[in-house]
């Protein structure tokens, strides 16, 4: 792994001040105690500004791109949100489709002018979508808050078939949203996700969101996730932390991502078969049969979903994460609502 700052702020909307976060973090990250593992992990310093945002852009996508390929994980610490955008397209050379998850309280998305608004912390969506060549297969954002979010945007994800999980659907029940982590080539956090009270550190701090602990466990179930090849923590804003909670915070969610990094089951690709078992079931109406796969090493759930047709960029989307809750509402007689997104997507 490889630990890099990015001092770049100015799409950062009402947030100036982000690039200070990243040396604010490394103070009380590098005072955490090393958990039971031998570490493998780099500092490799700050991004500074580029003379203009599109030079700072260019210069993380290289570095996310260069890491990826020698299978280093990059943990970015930001800097706003629309980095995501520059993490985004450090995987544009791999040749393959990647899936992207956002913990937000916001979708990012500026639905109103779609095709011609300018890349900032709040539209860095609308680019990612749009970008060409596209290799976006799936979207999962996680933490929204609904009263923050076009309910024109809710029905765009609808159509594109993307996942949206309010934050009130995952509240005392983080697990809820480890498949959805678990899909994921790319995770993209925003601190102002994190309740005010939690995490003052951010201009646009408000009064609801997810807890710090709970901000912890969704750090640590993408570190243990097999597929998670980069993870980025944005939108911390100093200036406003000035008891330095949030710079804590922020240092223990990345330890955690770490603990969970060094604790990866490696149980994807599902090989030997031994090691799972496989449960089918069938739905009323369907010709297709319904198969689910759990790990016998860590108990965690996929299920398939067919692809039919000639060898696919597409075609490792056969397994998809989910929850043991999915394979009950199979055998109850219901099509899981995973099942039918992935399967639109692979047509």
């Amino acid at each position: 792994m490889a630990i890099v700052g990015v001092e770049e702020d100015r799409a950062s909307i009402n947030n100036n001040g982000t690039d200070k976060a990243p040396d604010a973090v490394r103070k009380h990250l590098n005072a955490l105690y090393q958990g039971d593992y031998t570490m493998n992990i780099v500092d490799l310093g700050n991004i500074k500004a580029g003379n203009t945002i599109q030079d700072t852009y260019i210069a993380l996508k290289s570095v996310v791109e260069e890491l990826v390929k020698e299978n280093i994980l990059p943990i970015i610490i930001g800097g706003g949100q629309d980095l995501t955008y520059a993490q985004y397209l450090g995987y544009q050379n791999l040749e393959r489709k990647i899936e992207l998850a956002i913990i937000d309280a916001r979708f990012d998305l500026d639905e109103e002018n779609a095709e011609n608004v300018s890349l900032n912390s709040r539209s860095y969506v609308n680019h990612i979508i749009l970008h060409q060549p596209d290799y976006l297969f799936n979207l999962n954002a996680i933490a929204y808050q609904t009263y923050l979010v076009l309910k024109e945007s809710i029905h765009m994800y609808d159509k594109l078939f993307f996942n949206a999980t309010r934050v009130g659907m995952i509240a005392g029940k983080m697990d809820q949203s480890e498949p959805l982590i678990r899909a994921a080539d790319l995770i993209s956090f925003d601190i102002g996700a994190i309740r005010a009270s939690e995490a003052p550190g951010n201009a646009n701090a408000m009064p609801n969101g997810l807890f710090g602990d709970e901000a912890c466990q969704l750090a640590r179930y993408a570190g243990m996730s097999d597929k998670c090849s980069s993870i980025g923590f944005y939108e911390f804003n100093p200036t406003f932390d000035p008891m330095e909670q949030t710079a804590m915070l922020v240092s223990q969610m990345i330890w955690c991502f770490i603990d969970g990094y060094y604790n990866r089951k490696q149980d994807t690709p599902l090989y030997p078969k031994s090691s799972y078992i496989i449960y089918r079931t069938t739905l009323e109406n369907e010709e297709h049969e319904l198969v689910f796969v759990k790990s016998k090493k860590s108990d965690r759930w996929w299920i398939q979903v067919p692809y039919f047709g000639s060898k696919s960029v597409n075609e490792r989307y056969y397994l998809v994460p989910c929850r043991y809750e999915d394979y009950q509402l199979a055998v109850s007689g219901e099509m899981p609502d995973l099942w039918w997104k992935t399967n639109q997507k692979l047509q």
